[in-house]
């Protein structure tokens, strides 16, 4: 499913914070937390994913560490901290926000045009 880039950009970091609410996490596991939440229908590159995790650490919303994996491998590992779960919270009182808009706005019959009159 190909997403506008604009919506892409939007719901990243609320996406990519959620899963590391759940704990933390090194970046293809995060690719694929997300990927399988959504059904197979959200499928980032990691071109996408590091300047985003770069960007969040710099805001001091996750920081990285290194540790070794339970198969012996080195990797970067991320971790939530106090002010992104606050910005989570803060995004998802947004996008609930969005999303009851949208649906008020649909009405009780989703599937039918509106006429203006």
């Amino acid at each position: 499913m190909k997403l506008a880039k604009d919506l892409v950009a939007a719901s990243a970091t609320p996406l990519v914070l959620t899963v590391l609410r759940r704990g933390d996490s090194y970046g293809y596991a995060i690719l694929q937390d997300i990927k399988a939440a959504s059904g197979g229908r959200l499928e980032w590159t990691e071109g996408m994913l590091y300047p985003l995790l770069h960007r969040l650490e710099s805001r001091k919303y996750i920081e990285s560490y290194q540790a070794t994996s339970d198969a012996g491998r080195v990797r970067k590992y991320y971790r939530l901290l106090t002010a992104g779960g606050d910005h989570l919270d803060a995004q998802s009182r947004d996008f609930d926000l969005i999303s009851s808009t949208l649906a008020a706005l649909r009405g009780p019959d989703t599937g039918a045009a509106h006429a203006i009159a």
